[in-house]
Protein backbone atom coordinates (compact mmCIF):
# COMPACT_ATOMS: atom_id res chain seq x y z
CA UNK A 1 0.00 0.00 0.00
CA UNK A 2 2.67 2.54 1.09
CA UNK A 3 4.78 1.54 -2.38
CA UNK A 4 1.16 2.46 -4.26
CA UNK A 5 0.73 5.72 -2.33
CA UNK A 6 4.31 6.86 -3.31
CA UNK A 7 4.16 6.04 -6.93
CA UNK A 8 0.18 7.68 -6.90
CA UNK A 9 2.61 10.89 -5.62
CA UNK A 10 5.27 10.13 -8.09
CA UNK A 11 3.06 10.42 -11.08
CA UNK A 12 1.78 13.80 -9.92
CA UNK A 13 4.65 15.48 -10.89
CA UNK A 14 4.20 15.59 -14.93
CA UNK A 15 0.50 16.39 -14.33
CA UNK A 16 1.35 19.32 -12.64
CA UNK A 17 3.81 20.15 -15.35
CA UNK A 18 1.68 19.57 -17.62
CA UNK A 19 -1.20 21.43 -16.18
CA UNK A 20 1.06 24.56 -15.30
CA UNK A 21 2.14 24.64 -18.96
CA UNK A 22 -1.08 24.77 -20.65
CA UNK A 23 -2.38 27.16 -17.92
CA UNK A 24 0.43 29.50 -18.44
CA UNK A 25 0.05 29.16 -22.71
CA UNK A 26 -3.31 29.96 -22.36
CA UNK A 27 -2.88 33.29 -20.10
CA UNK A 28 -0.65 34.28 -22.54
CA UNK A 29 -2.86 33.87 -25.23
CA UNK A 30 -5.24 36.15 -23.92
CA UNK A 31 -5.80 39.40 -24.77
CA UNK A 32 -4.92 42.32 -22.25
CA UNK A 33 -1.56 43.70 -20.40
CA UNK A 34 -1.27 43.00 -16.61
CA UNK A 35 0.71 46.37 -16.71
CA UNK A 36 -2.42 48.33 -17.94
CA UNK A 37 -4.57 46.68 -15.03
CA UNK A 38 -1.46 47.39 -12.58
CA UNK A 39 -0.40 51.33 -13.76
CA UNK A 40 -3.13 53.86 -13.75
CA UNK A 41 -4.55 55.52 -17.32
CA UNK A 42 -2.13 58.38 -17.00
CA UNK A 43 0.49 56.20 -16.54
CA UNK A 44 3.56 56.94 -19.09
CA UNK A 45 4.81 55.16 -22.05
CA UNK A 46 8.60 54.92 -19.84
CA UNK A 47 6.32 53.82 -17.14
CA UNK A 48 4.86 50.73 -18.85
CA UNK A 49 7.87 49.60 -20.19
CA UNK A 50 10.02 49.98 -17.05
CA UNK A 51 7.19 47.74 -15.05
CA UNK A 52 7.12 45.24 -17.93
CA UNK A 53 10.64 44.74 -17.79
CA UNK A 54 11.05 44.31 -14.00
CA UNK A 55 8.16 41.95 -14.48
CA UNK A 56 10.22 39.91 -17.14
CA UNK A 57 6.85 40.42 -19.51
CA UNK A 58 9.12 41.19 -22.30
CA UNK A 59 11.20 37.96 -22.34
CA UNK A 60 10.33 34.82 -24.43
CA UNK A 61 7.27 32.74 -23.05
CA UNK A 62 9.49 29.41 -22.13
CA UNK A 63 12.02 31.55 -20.64
CA UNK A 64 8.82 33.21 -18.65
CA UNK A 65 7.49 29.86 -17.94
CA UNK A 66 10.98 27.83 -16.92
CA UNK A 67 12.06 30.67 -14.75
CA UNK A 68 8.16 30.19 -12.96
CA UNK A 69 8.24 27.00 -12.39
CA UNK A 70 12.07 26.93 -10.96
CA UNK A 71 10.25 29.36 -8.57
CA UNK A 72 7.75 26.94 -7.62
CA UNK A 73 10.46 23.96 -7.19
CA UNK A 74 12.00 26.70 -4.75
CA UNK A 75 9.03 27.00 -2.87
CA UNK A 76 7.85 30.23 -4.27
CA UNK A 77 5.09 30.00 -6.33
CA UNK A 78 5.33 33.62 -7.39
CA UNK A 79 3.15 37.67 -6.68
CA UNK A 80 0.11 38.19 -7.73
CA UNK A 81 0.09 41.50 -10.21
CA UNK A 82 -2.69 43.11 -8.88
CA UNK A 83 -2.89 42.77 -4.99
CA UNK A 84 1.13 42.07 -4.60
CA UNK A 85 0.58 39.24 -1.91
CA UNK A 86 2.02 36.24 -2.43
CA UNK A 87 0.01 33.35 -4.26
CA UNK A 88 0.84 30.59 -1.85
CA UNK A 89 -0.22 32.28 0.99
CA UNK A 90 -3.93 33.87 -0.50
CA UNK A 91 -5.02 30.38 -1.69
CA UNK A 92 -4.09 28.65 1.51
CA UNK A 93 -6.12 31.92 3.05
CA UNK A 94 -9.15 30.98 0.64
CA UNK A 95 -8.76 27.32 1.17
CA UNK A 96 -10.80 27.27 4.07
CA UNK A 97 -13.40 28.65 3.03
CA UNK A 98 -13.47 26.37 0.00
CA UNK A 99 -13.09 23.73 2.32
CA UNK A 100 -16.39 24.77 4.25
CA UNK A 101 -18.64 25.04 1.17
CA UNK A 102 -17.59 22.48 -0.73
CA UNK A 103 -17.99 20.00 2.50
CA UNK A 104 -21.34 20.76 4.01
CA UNK A 105 -22.15 20.52 0.34
CA UNK A 106 -21.08 16.76 0.74
CA UNK A 107 -22.66 15.93 3.41
CA UNK A 108 -25.80 17.61 1.82
CA UNK A 109 -25.56 15.27 -1.20
CA UNK A 110 -24.98 12.12 0.76
CA UNK A 111 -27.70 12.51 3.17
CA UNK A 112 -29.88 13.08 0.32
CA UNK A 113 -28.61 10.94 -2.37
CA UNK A 114 -27.51 7.50 -0.78
CA UNK A 115 -31.27 6.77 1.13
CA UNK A 116 -32.85 7.74 -2.25
CA UNK A 117 -30.92 5.86 -4.15
CA UNK A 118 -31.65 2.94 -2.02
CA UNK A 119 -35.24 3.56 -1.76
CA UNK A 120 -36.00 3.55 -5.86
CA UNK A 121 -33.67 0.70 -6.46
CA UNK A 122 -35.47 -1.62 -3.57
CA UNK A 123 -38.81 0.07 -5.83
CA UNK A 124 -37.72 -0.67 -8.87
CA UNK A 125 -40.32 -0.18 -11.84
CA UNK A 126 -42.68 1.68 -9.53
CA UNK A 127 -44.04 5.25 -9.36
CA UNK A 128 -41.49 5.38 -6.63
CA UNK A 129 -38.82 4.32 -8.39
CA UNK A 130 -40.30 6.78 -11.29
CA UNK A 131 -40.70 9.54 -9.11
CA UNK A 132 -36.89 9.39 -7.84
CA UNK A 133 -35.30 9.23 -11.14
CA UNK A 134 -37.42 12.35 -11.91
CA UNK A 135 -36.29 14.61 -9.15
CA UNK A 136 -32.53 12.96 -10.13
CA UNK A 137 -32.96 14.12 -13.71
CA UNK A 138 -34.39 17.25 -12.67
CA UNK A 139 -30.98 17.93 -10.71
CA UNK A 140 -28.55 17.16 -13.11
CA UNK A 141 -30.60 18.96 -15.37
CA UNK A 142 -30.46 22.15 -13.58
CA UNK A 143 -28.18 24.65 -13.50
CA UNK A 144 -26.17 25.83 -10.67
CA UNK A 145 -26.61 29.08 -11.10
CA UNK A 146 -30.05 29.00 -11.43
CA UNK A 147 -30.75 27.11 -8.55
CA UNK A 148 -28.71 29.71 -6.74
CA UNK A 149 -31.05 32.28 -7.97
CA UNK A 150 -33.83 30.87 -7.16
CA UNK A 151 -32.64 29.60 -3.63
CA UNK A 152 -31.77 33.30 -3.34
CA UNK A 153 -34.69 34.94 -4.16
CA UNK A 154 -37.08 32.67 -1.79
CA UNK A 155 -35.14 32.60 0.98
CA UNK A 156 -33.51 36.00 0.73
CA UNK A 157 -35.84 38.24 -1.04
CA UNK A 158 -38.67 36.85 -0.34
CA UNK A 159 -38.54 35.06 3.61
CA UNK A 160 -35.51 37.28 4.88
CA UNK A 161 -34.42 33.91 6.22
CA UNK A 162 -30.66 33.94 4.78
CA UNK A 163 -28.76 36.10 3.88
CA UNK A 164 -27.91 36.25 -0.14
CA UNK A 165 -24.33 36.50 -0.36
CA UNK A 166 -20.85 37.04 1.78
CA UNK A 167 -19.45 35.19 4.70
CA UNK A 168 -19.59 35.23 8.24
CA UNK A 169 -21.39 33.20 10.43
CA UNK A 170 -22.96 29.46 9.34
CA UNK A 171 -26.15 31.13 7.85
CA UNK A 172 -24.03 32.35 5.26
CA UNK A 173 -23.10 29.00 4.34
CA UNK A 174 -26.79 27.42 3.58
CA UNK A 175 -27.83 28.93 0.75
CA UNK A 176 -24.35 28.05 -1.81
CA UNK A 177 -24.09 24.63 0.40
CA UNK A 178 -27.40 23.92 -0.55
CA UNK A 179 -26.56 24.73 -4.26
CA UNK A 180 -23.70 22.66 -4.96
CA UNK A 181 -25.34 19.89 -2.56
CA UNK A 182 -28.61 19.52 -4.68
CA UNK A 183 -26.60 19.30 -7.78
CA UNK A 184 -24.31 16.74 -6.24
CA UNK A 185 -26.99 14.63 -4.89
CA UNK A 186 -28.88 14.13 -8.10
CA UNK A 187 -25.41 12.39 -9.66
CA UNK A 188 -24.77 10.46 -6.16
CA UNK A 189 -28.78 8.85 -6.26
CA UNK A 190 -28.18 7.75 -9.72
CA UNK A 191 -24.70 5.83 -8.86
CA UNK A 192 -26.56 4.85 -5.71
CA UNK A 193 -29.44 3.32 -7.28
CA UNK A 194 -27.37 1.36 -10.52
CA UNK A 195 -25.11 0.08 -7.81
CA UNK A 196 -28.01 -1.49 -5.52
CA UNK A 197 -29.94 -3.01 -8.27
CA UNK A 198 -26.43 -4.83 -9.69
CA UNK A 199 -25.48 -6.12 -5.81
CA UNK A 200 -29.43 -7.32 -4.78
CA UNK A 201 -29.56 -9.73 -7.63
CA UNK A 202 -27.09 -11.33 -6.39
CA UNK A 203 -27.02 -14.99 -5.62
CA UNK A 204 -25.25 -14.26 -1.66
CA UNK A 205 -28.61 -11.63 -1.29
CA UNK A 206 -30.81 -14.44 -2.06
CA UNK A 207 -28.97 -17.13 0.42
CA UNK A 208 -29.03 -14.20 3.08
CA UNK A 209 -33.00 -13.86 2.72
CA UNK A 210 -33.00 -17.85 2.67
CA UNK A 211 -31.25 -17.88 5.86
CA UNK A 212 -33.63 -15.29 7.87
CA UNK A 213 -31.50 -12.94 7.60
CA UNK A 214 -33.81 -9.26 8.89
CA UNK A 215 -34.45 -6.82 5.53
CA UNK A 216 -32.60 -4.18 7.03
CA UNK A 217 -29.49 -6.43 7.67
CA UNK A 218 -29.64 -7.91 3.86
CA UNK A 219 -30.09 -4.25 2.78
CA UNK A 220 -27.38 -2.35 4.75
CA UNK A 221 -25.28 -5.27 5.73
CA UNK A 222 -24.71 -6.92 2.54
CA UNK A 223 -25.95 -5.09 0.14
CA UNK A 224 -24.74 -1.73 0.84
CA UNK A 225 -21.52 -2.55 2.09
CA UNK A 226 -20.79 -4.71 -1.27
CA UNK A 227 -22.03 -1.42 -3.66
CA UNK A 228 -20.17 0.74 -1.98
CA UNK A 229 -17.04 0.93 -4.43
CA UNK A 230 -18.91 3.19 -7.31
CA UNK A 231 -20.95 4.81 -4.71
CA UNK A 232 -17.32 6.05 -3.13
CA UNK A 233 -16.08 6.90 -6.66
CA UNK A 234 -18.98 9.67 -7.55
CA UNK A 235 -18.47 10.77 -3.85
CA UNK A 236 -14.75 11.10 -4.45
CA UNK A 237 -14.93 12.36 -7.75
CA UNK A 238 -17.53 14.65 -6.92
CA UNK A 239 -15.60 16.32 -4.01
CA UNK A 240 -12.88 17.22 -5.98
CA UNK A 241 -14.94 18.54 -8.66
CA UNK A 242 -16.72 20.87 -5.82
CA UNK A 243 -13.26 21.48 -4.41
CA UNK A 244 -11.87 22.98 -7.29
CA UNK A 245 -14.99 23.97 -9.83
CA UNK A 246 -17.03 25.26 -7.50
CA UNK A 247 -16.60 29.27 -9.51
CA UNK A 248 -20.27 29.41 -9.99
CA UNK A 249 -22.13 29.32 -6.48
CA UNK A 250 -18.94 30.91 -5.11
CA UNK A 251 -19.18 34.04 -8.08
CA UNK A 252 -23.49 33.90 -6.90
CA UNK A 253 -23.00 33.88 -3.65
CA UNK A 254 -19.72 36.45 -3.75
CA UNK A 255 -18.27 33.50 -1.43
CA UNK A 256 -14.47 33.93 -0.96
CA UNK A 257 -13.27 30.86 -1.83
CA UNK A 258 -10.95 29.17 -4.88
CA UNK A 259 -12.93 29.49 -7.44
CA UNK A 260 -13.75 33.17 -6.76
CA UNK A 261 -10.48 33.99 -6.54
CA UNK A 262 -9.56 32.32 -9.58
CA UNK A 263 -12.32 34.08 -11.37
CA UNK A 264 -11.48 37.21 -10.33
CA UNK A 265 -7.80 36.84 -11.16
CA UNK A 266 -8.47 35.96 -14.60
CA UNK A 267 -11.12 38.53 -15.50
CA UNK A 268 -7.65 40.89 -14.19
CA UNK A 269 -5.38 38.92 -16.37
CA UNK A 270 -3.31 38.22 -12.34
CA UNK A 271 -1.07 35.06 -14.35
CA UNK A 272 0.73 33.89 -11.34
CA UNK A 273 -2.61 33.44 -8.90
CA UNK A 274 -4.36 32.19 -12.08
CA UNK A 275 -1.45 29.55 -12.76
CA UNK A 276 -0.35 29.06 -8.77
CA UNK A 277 -4.13 28.35 -8.01
CA UNK A 278 -4.40 25.65 -10.71
CA UNK A 279 -1.65 24.10 -10.32
CA UNK A 280 -2.80 23.59 -6.44
CA UNK A 281 -5.99 22.59 -7.28
CA UNK A 282 -4.71 20.02 -9.13
CA UNK A 283 -2.64 19.04 -6.47
CA UNK A 284 -5.32 18.69 -4.02
CA UNK A 285 -7.74 16.79 -6.31
CA UNK A 286 -5.12 14.43 -6.97
CA UNK A 287 -4.89 13.74 -3.28
CA UNK A 288 -8.66 13.54 -2.79
CA UNK A 289 -8.80 11.03 -5.82
CA UNK A 290 -5.68 9.19 -3.72
CA UNK A 291 -7.73 9.72 -0.52
CA UNK A 292 -10.92 7.83 -2.41
CA UNK A 293 -8.64 4.72 -4.10
CA UNK A 294 -7.22 4.25 0.10
CA UNK A 295 -11.45 4.65 1.02
CA UNK A 296 -11.46 1.31 -1.72
CA UNK A 297 -8.74 -0.74 0.30
CA UNK A 298 -11.47 -0.48 3.49
CA UNK A 299 -14.64 -0.41 2.13
CA UNK A 300 -13.36 -4.45 0.09
CA UNK A 301 -10.08 -6.48 1.41
CA UNK A 302 -9.90 -7.85 -2.02
CA UNK A 303 -8.35 -4.21 -3.42
CA UNK A 304 -5.82 -3.98 -0.35
CA UNK A 305 -4.85 -7.36 -1.18
CA UNK A 306 -4.78 -5.97 -5.23
CA UNK A 307 -2.51 -2.67 -4.20
CA UNK A 308 -0.44 -5.30 -1.71
CA UNK A 309 0.43 -7.13 -4.55
CA UNK A 310 1.13 -4.39 -7.25
CA UNK A 311 3.24 -3.12 -4.19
Amino acid sequence: MIRYILKRLLLMIPTILLTSLLIFWAMDLTGGDPVQTILPENATVEQQEALRESMGLNRPFFIRYFDYMLGIVTGDMGTSYVTKLDVFDTFMHRLPMTLALGGTALLISVIISIPLGIWTALNQNTWKDTLGMVLALFGVSMPNFWLGLMLMLLFSLQLHWLPSGGSGGIQYLVLPAMTVGLGLAALITRTTRSAMLDVIRQDYITTAKAKGASHHRVIYTHALRNAMIPIVTAVGMQFSLVMTGSALAETVFSWPGIGLLIVNSISKRDTPMVTGSIILCCILMALINLLTDIIYAYCDPRIKAQYSSKG
